[in-house]
């Protein structure tokens, strides 16, 4: 849930109060809300399982920077995100070489913001999980 929230509430500075987008919007603003909420929920859920699985086969391990190997996966879901919205056609802003880096660029920041939510929220609740463990003895 902290990765839907932080995704979303960067997506909502990023498109609606820096660059403004959202006021050129063809569909009522409520809709889009609705559906970027759902498609926030999809990511943040895809994100941790991505996170949870690849630790649990130990792909990644906890060792070192972890909460960045996240944020490094939720790049990468941000590319893919990216070519899911350029092939299906659902962008802000007009086509163009410039826009398509932007777009990319903004896409794996956000998601890989959204990643490191996801690692950090692991490393709390680790830690929560330790401090309580450690209260019973």
């Amino acid at each position: 849930m902290l990765s839907t929230l932080v995704m979303a509430a960067i997506s909502y500075v990023w498109h609606g109060l820096a660059l403004t987008d959202i006021a050129d919007l063809r569909m009522d603003l409520w809709r889009y809300l609705g559906l970027s909420g759902i498609a926030y929920l999809a990511i943040g859920l895809g994100l941790t399982l991505l996170v949870h699985f690849m630790l649990g086969r130990e792909l990644i391990s906890l060792k070192g920077p972890f909460p960045f190997k996240a944020m490094f996966l939720g790049g990468v879901a941000g590319l893919l995100v990216y070519l899911i919205i350029l092939v299906s056609g659902f962008s802000f802003a007009s086509r163009g070489v410039q826009h398509a880096v932007v777009d990319l660029l903004w896409q794996v920041v956000e998601q890989g913001v959204g990643g490191l939510m996801v690692g950090l929220g692991i490393v709390y609740d680790m830690h929560r999980s330790f401090m309580e463990a450690e209260q019973a003895r």
